[in-house]
Order: C-alpha cells, then structure tokens, then sequence
C-alpha cells in the first residue's frame, strides 16, 4: 500500500521533508540569532536566502548534481554573511548524499571535490594566504563521510531491488512451468482419450448394421474411454482452482488400463521387462510418455498391428523403448506430443529421441533414477 502510494503521489513525499529541513534550518537559525548576544536576529533577506536554498532540495531528485552545487556555494556565502549561523549546512549534506545515491560515489567525490577547490580558491584570493583552518579540514571529513554512508546505503538498496527482481523472475518461472506441467497434462489426457474414442467411435460406425454386438462394445469402450478422461480433466481443473499442488499422479501401475485402451483400438501390445519401483517424478514421466506413444501409435501410423513396449532398469537409469509395425512412416514434425515427451524427461535430467525404424517408429526414452549406481 506504501509503494503504491509513493508512486502515484512522489511530491508529496518530497515536499513533506522539505517543509520539515525548512522548518528546521528557520527555526534553529533564528533561535541562534537571539540566543547570541554579540550577534544579530536573522534579518528576512536572511530568511528568504535560507528559504531559497531549502527549496531547491524539491529538485534534488532530478537534478542531484545542480543542487548540489548551487545549495554549497550558497551556504558558503551564507557563512561569510554577518546573518547568524545555523545548521543550513544540513542542505548540502542531503543533496550530496542524494547525489551520491543516484550517480555513484565517483561522480559524487568528484564534484565534492571540485566545489572545495574552488571553495579553497576563493579562502586563498581573498584571504591572500595558503593556509588551511580547522574547519575546512572538518568539512572534507564531513563531505567524506556522507558519501561513505550514502554509498552503503546505495548498494543496500541496489542488493534489495536485486532480490526483489530475482523473487519476482523465480515467481514467474515457476508460474510459467506450472502452466507448461498444466499443458501437457491436458494434452496427454485428452490427446490420449479422444484418440480411443475416434477409433471405437469409427468401429461403431463401420459394424452398426451388420454387427450389432461388436458395435454395443465399441460403445461401451467409449464411454470407459471418456469417462477416464473426465476424471483426469476434472482433478488437473481441481488444481487449477484451488492453488494447491494435488495434480493426478499417473503411475506405471496403472499401465494395463493403457494397454487395454490400446488393444480395444486393435492393436497387439507386447511387454517386455518391468520398472520396478521408481520414485514418483520419474513414474509419472514414465506413465505419460507411454501414454503419448501409445496415442500416437493409433493416431498416426498407417497399418500398425503390433506394437512392442520394453522396459529395462539399469543402475540409476530406467531404459523406456515403444515399437511399433507401421508402414510407410515419414520422420514425424515434433508436435505438442514429442515435445511434451521431451520437456518431461528433460526436467529429470534424461532424454527421449523418436525416428523411424525399418519396421515403423520408435521411441526411446531414458530416465535417471536417483539414489542408484
């Protein structure tokens, strides 16, 4: 609510802490002119000098470096006025200190340097002698001073903006990969689904009239079909809803529903080897890539009939390879699929690589499995 604030009001701010140096500077030079009984009240062109010069911190902001300058070379005149001291330094201090936040120590020790040059200058011209006072010596620890705090206070607020940029770029990352993880869950559950459905819904068309019964189970395959869909859609909407992480978490022991989807769709599924026990990261990649072969098996390639799934485990590797028998295969253009499959493995550390064999198209896909050797 702050920041919000400052934004869209920024003068106020500025104004509000002008007021108060003005304030300040006025209040404490006149109590010094009273106070002093070999001096004199502040006159009102005294007044009015110290108002000017306050005033011009309401520009600081934007040109840090001017003000400076002018605010020092006005309370240097100031000083050397017969008006009673005060603490109008206090002017200068916070524009060099502004002017160190905003253009850096270099630039800042550089001007600082140039004003008490010419400062020392004219002490030397009208003075007619080199020597250096107390004071002036007091005044560049002072300048030196405020631009070692105001450097601190820079990187302070340069390492708090850093952090902030780095929360806001980690947030939207993370929002960008569940939004990714979101995608492919849709993907592969509809993709998976809806392909079943076209090809027992084509069975059904295809034996209606001739073959009653055969088209009853085409049917019923559809409603299973669609109904473990709606399941998936309506837990993954869930999370999506509700903010929380209870995404479905597929699983390779659910591997015969997958088969029999597919030999429903007409196809000879053969297994080969088992996964054993995989920690769950790498047992849903595993369940969704197999899903999205399997979908792309009956989508995609032209004649198939048989279709050879392996699984090996290997020391920290589990070895995934879909074969199918499909004539005619052309290299395929990598689609919302292949690319699911390979962001999937790829958040894992592991790879997946698809191309056309002698025999149809093949997947192969490699998972590390951690705490193994």
């Amino acid at each position: 609510m702050q920041d919000w604030w400052r934004e869209r009001n920024p003068w106020f701010g500025r104004v509000f802490r002008t007021l108060v140096v003005l304030a300040f500077v006025l209040g404490a030079t006149s109590a010094t002119g009273r106070w002093d009984r070999f001096g004199q009240p502040l006159s009102l062109l005294g007044a009015v000098w110290l108002a000017a010069t306050v005033l011009l911190l309401l520009l600081v902001h934007r040109y840090p470096l001017p003000v400076f300058v002018l605010t020092a070379l006005s309370a240097a005149v100031y000083y050397a006025s017969s008006e009673p001291g005060g603490p109008v330094v206090v002017v200068p201090t916070i524009a060099l200190f502004m002017l160190t936040r905003r253009r850096g120590p270099v630039v800042a020790g550089s001007v600082a340097a140039g004003v008490l040059l010419v400062g020392y200058g004219v002490h030397v011209i009208s003075k007619q002698t080199f020597a250096i006072s107390v004071s002036t010596g007091f005044v560049v620890l002072w300048a030196a001073a405020v631009i070692g705090i105001a450097t601190a206070v820079r990187y302070q607020f340069a390492a708090v903006a850093a952090r902030r940029a780095q929360d806001t770029e980690h947030r939207h990352r993370l929002a960008e990969q569940e939004r990714l993880r979101i995608a492919r869950e849709v993907h592969d559950v509809v993709a998976h689904s809806l392909a079943m459905i076209n090809v027992q819904a084509g069975v059904a068309a295809h034996v209606a009239d001739r073959r009653p019964e055969q088209a009853k189970e085409a049917l019923l395959n559809i409603k299973s079909a669609s109904a473990s869909a709606l399941k998936d859609l309506r837990a993954t909407l869930a999370v999506l809803r509700s903010g929380e992480n209870r995404a479905p978490a597929p699983s390779l022991a659910q591997i015969g529903e997958l088969l029999d989807h597919a030999r429903t769709a007409g196809l000879t599924v053969t297994v080969h080897g088992e996964a054993g026990d995989l920690p769950a990261p790498v047992d849903g990649a595993a369940y969704r890539i197999l899903q999205e072969s399997l979908t792309n098996v009956v989508r995609h390639a032209d004649g198939a009939q048989e279709v050879d799934v392996r699984l090996e485990r290997r020391p920290g590797t589990l070895a995934l390879t879909v074969r199918d028998d499909g004539r005619g295969t052309d290299q395929p253009t990598p689609g919302h699929g292949l690319r699911g499959m390979r962001e999937r493995a790829s958040a894992l550390g592991g790879t997946v690589e698809a191309g056309v064999t002698r025999r149809g198209f093949e997947v192969r896909a490699e998972l590390p499995v951690e705490g193994e050797t």
